[in-house]
């Protein structure tokens, strides 16, 4: 039999004034901001840290802008020569000290939870959300486990695919499909990759490669819109034989999704919002996703913990929307013409707007908004 002190011991519900599902940079950063302004914030997160993510790691400026008052980045690498070539022919090579800052996920994801678990955010590990139900002025959080939990707000960063993104009804407009292989490399490897990167601009209309260095690995990937898989593994696999790395047997071989919001997609269904991933939040020329996951993040827990979730969409539109809008028109363009981009690239002009956008400058939006750069894209079907 049970009795009552059981039964009242099994009503009672955990209440928090921020929920945050999803612990990458869009939900870290938004329970540091949470937890900062005051607010109870519990993360919820079904991984163990650190653990690994497929992504290029590359930081730019606006990035490491992002985090300056919460952690030491965990370099890996810092670029300052960036060698670039359309389809492996036209190569050229450019320098810039802090072009970006190679990070691996696992580490700086781990660095991102232990500044939100000291700014006062409980971070939870192996938890399952299966489910959101908004009843009486809170979110009532349903969990794997069956315990039974509730917020005034919840932040969801769990991703393009996760439960928050449906809860919320977030459409996209454009979907890719990125392949990612992690190289471990002997030492005369190491020593003609430090410091240096490479992008390569694609066959398949708007895809590019990369090759980014982490150390005693090389991160090395390929992203084209959905749909061309075959297409996209073909591509990994020659530019990989391209580089003479075909011979080496990667540490991690893994590939995802990523995916672009539409404009008029919604961020918020009553008391939970969405950021990062989770809100297609992302620039989709480059498919930059690191920043926007830090920024949007920040401001969804702040938002949350003022208790002011409205603020929240209207402050993406003002401050990421514009960059995400500068980025379309680009891709648009590039998808049909990426020799034209990688010849403007090399002048003195081209060379100056990628170390702006490098920076953390907003380079792209400023290029798009210029009358002649308006046309020139108009005219090459952007």
């Amino acid at each position: 039999m049970i009795g009552k002190a059981t039964v009242a011991i099994l009503l009672v519900v955990e209440t928090w004034d921020v929920a945050v599902v999803g612990g990458g940079p869009a939900g870290l950063s938004a329970a540091h901001a949470a937890a900062r302004a005051g607010a109870r914030t519990v993360v919820l997160e079904k991984a163990t840290h650190p653990r690994y993510k497929t992504c290029g790691g590359g930081l730019i400026g606006t990035s490491l802008a992002a985090v300056a008052d919460r952690i030491d980045v965990p370099a890996d690498d810092r670029v300052g020569r960036a060698t670039f070539t359309c389809d492996g022919r036209r190569e050229f090579t450019r320098r810039h000290d802090g072009l970006l800052t190679m990070v691996r996920r696992e580490e700086f994801d781990h660095a991102l939870r232990k500044a939100a678990a000291d700014a006062g955010a409980e971070v939870r590990e192996r938890v399952t959300v299966r489910g959101l139900h908004e009843s009486a002025g809170h979110v009532e959080v349903r969990l794997a486990s069956g315990t039974p939990m509730r917020a005034r707000a919840v932040v969801g960063a769990d991703g393009s695919s996760g439960i928050t993104a449906r809860h919320v009804g977030v459409r996209y407009t454009q979907v890719d499909l990125g392949l990612e292989v992690e190289l471990p490399i002997p030492p005369a490897q190491q020593a003609r990759w430090r410091g240096r990167l490479l992008l390569d601009w694609g066959p398949i209309p708007g895809s590019y490669a990369w090759v980014f260095p982490k150390g005693d690995r090389l991160t090395v990937g390929v992203i084209a819109s959905r749909g061309q898989g075959e297409e996209t593994k073909g591509y990994l696999r020659r530019f990989v034989e391209r580089l003479g790395l075909s011979g080496i047997e990667p540490v991690h071989d893994s590939g995802h999704l990523t995916r672009c919001r539409a404009d008029d997609s919604p961020l918020r269904q009553g008391r939970v919002v969405v950021a990062g991933d989770a809100a297609g939040l992302l620039e989709p020329w480059t498919r930059e996703g690191i920043s926007f996951a830090l920024r949007s993040g920040e401001l969804a827990g702040a938002a949350a913990a003022a208790g002011d979730l409205g603020a929240y969409p209207v402050a993406v539109q003002e401050t990421l929307a514009p960059e995400m809008h500068a980025g379309r028109r680009l891709l648009a363009a590039f998808a049909k013409h990426p020799g034209t981009f990688h010849t403007v690239l090399a002048t003195p002009v081209g060379w100056h707007l990628f170390k702006r956008f490098c920076a953390g400058e907003p380079a792209l939006v400023d290029a798009v908004r210029r009358r002649g750069v308006r046309a020139a894209l108009s005219a090459l079907g952007g």
